[in-house]
């Protein structure tokens, strides 16, 4: 490697400055899943959502020309494979969709929200972050696995889940389909005038994209260690943040890498931004029903994202930008999830 620290330290200090860019672009930008689902159902504005498809659409060209002409082997991520884990794609989606409703972000957002001076977003942050590491490493996990695990779908040992290659595509065809499918889902996502001739949006949905790719390119190009067997990897928020909280509480005998700071890098990215626009303030919650409605909600997301295997970001824009057919089943459940916490806060009552 041309760089004289070691390969892990490299990725931690990448993630913490990428974190960073994604932090402030995000604040500023407003970009929010959840917003953009509610600004869709309710609103009939589309606008954000674009945004999103945008974000996704600059991450699909941009990992896929990696790996065509940068060297980034996606068969190392978790996306790829040939197991197809469908059960805790569906219910772990469902179950995160449904947190995130009564949360009211995900778990970016959350970061988000806690750079500007939410505490309400520090309370959802730790339990989301334990939550991970229970159903990880703890007592969630011993009931998790032998429900997910028989639900799994298996390809034969060589083949991947990638959809090129589900459609019978090899070689570099894979990275031109999917880079030719990335542009036109960007020309989609810019078709409304709105969008078109918004900067802020543009701006986002574009620099978010990128942010992702460089975050790709950090942990399987610069950073990368062919004797290690972490594998490559971008922004994720439900197991890094069981991680990052880990790491805090025995930092002496663990080691950092990309998750840990990248969440660290995101509040600490969206603090600049609250702080330079002025919108920094210490926020509490506002009554008893309120904290149990962020408490439940960030069970819910600590232990769907962990069985969906990402959350919005992780599953939606890095794990889209793979074209990965199990990331396409947790995000479409996850919306599904979403839409059904939404209805249950707002139309049961009404």
């Amino acid at each position: 490697m041309p760089y004289d620290i070691p390969p892990f330290l490299l990725r931690t200090l990448l993630g913490f400055g990428l974190g960073v860019l994604l932090g402030f672009v995000a604040r500023r930008g407003r970009f929010c899943t959840l917003a953009a689902i509610e600004d869709a159902v309710y609103a009939n504005d589309t606008r954000q959502i674009r945004a999103w498809i945008l974000a996704t659409a600059i991450a699909i060209i941009g990992v896929h020309g990696l790996e065509l002409w940068g060297g980034l082997d996606l068969t190392r991520s978790i996306y790829t494979g040939p197991r197809i884990e469908w059960g805790g794609a569906i219910g772990g989606g469902l179950l995160f969709g449904v947190g995130m409703a009564l949360v009211g972000t995900c778990g970016f957002g959350t970061l988000l929200r806690l750079g500007g001076g939410d505490l309400k977003a520090l309370v959802t942050f730790l339990v989301m972050a334990l939550t991970a590491m229970i159903t990880m490493r703890g007592l969630i996990g011993l009931g998790r696995i032998p429900i997910t695990d028989p639900l799994i779908f298996e390809l034969s040992d060589s083949a991947s889940q990638r959809l090129p290659k589900l459609l019978g595509l090899t070689g570099s065809s894979v990275s031109l389909m999917a880079m030719a499918l990335g542009a036109a889902i960007a020309i989609v996502a810019c078709a409304q005038p709105n969008i078109a001739r918004s900067f802020r949006l543009l701006a986002v949905g574009i620099g978010v994209g990128l942010i992702v790719v460089l975050g790709w390119w950090a942990t399987g190009i610069a950073g990368f260690d062919l004797f290690e067997t972490r594998r490559v990897e971008s922004f994720s928020f439900v197991a890094p943040l069981g991680e990052t909280l880990l790491y805090l509480m025995l930092a002496s005998g663990l080691r950092p890498d990309f998750p840990v700071g990248a969440v660290l890098g995101v509040v600490a990215g969206a603090f600049l931004a609250a702080r330079t626009s002025g919108q920094f303030e210490w926020q509490a919650p506002d009554g008893a029903g309120e904290m149990r409605r962020h408490l439940f909600g960030a069970f819910l997301m600590g232990a769907g994202g962990i069985a969906a295997l990402g959350c919005t970001i992780g599953q939606g824009v890095t794990g889209l930008s793979t074209l990965s057919f199990g990331s396409i089943l947790a995000v479409v459940s996850m919306l599904v999830g979403a839409r059904i916490g939404l209805y249950w806060l707002v139309e049961r009552l009404t």
